[in-house]
């Protein structure tokens, strides 16, 4: 298998410069929302989520990773099936992520972005183009387990950390 290709760049998102990743998909909106939004969904590629979103906050476990301490995520936007925007706390570092989701001709377009700050981006970034190839795989109805973390990291670690500037 050839090792997969950083997709990732420095843009300027709502509230700074972030960074952003791009995928597309040929599902409907909807069912991309759902895999991105919806608890059991969710668990099939990174994590699940508990509680009741309504009230701005959920607590969120990574299952993708084994045993990882489970954060609070606060929801800050969301809109379906278009936007979500939230943060967590990840150990003394907040995360601010969101996602937009348009369709046009049959492809459902995904922009991933995480505002930068002063996190590892040499170490984020890999890390993310792995979860949304995870997520990629099981809309294609295919195991997520197919995805090998040794193909993202260290491999795409110097193109990161040189986007970085």
């Amino acid at each position: 298998m050839t090792s997969p290709t950083p997709t990732g760049t420095i843009g300027d998102g709502p509230r700074g410069q972030e960074l952003q990743l791009i995928r597309r998909f040929p599902d409907p909106i909807d069912d991309v929302w759902a895999a991105m939004t919806e608890s059991d969904q969710l668990e099939r590629w990174i994590g699940r989520w508990e509680g009741d979103p309504r009230s701005g906050r959920v607590t969120f476990f990574m299952t993708a990773e084994g045993d990882v301490p489970p954060e609070e995520y606060r929801i800050v936007e969301c809109a379906p099936p278009h936007r979500f925007s939230g943060s967590t706390r990840v150990g003394q570092d907040t995360w601010r992520l969101r996602f937009e989701l348009t369709h046009d001709d049959g492809v459902t377009t995904l922009l991933f972005a995480q505002l930068l700050g002063g996190d590892d981006i040499g170490s984020i970034g890999p890390g993310w183009e792995y979860y949304l190839d995870r997520l990629s795989r099981v809309l294609d109805d295919a195991d997520a387990a197919d995805i090998d973390w040794d193909d993202y990291y260290p491999a795409m670690r110097e193109y990161y950390t040189e986007l970085s500037g």
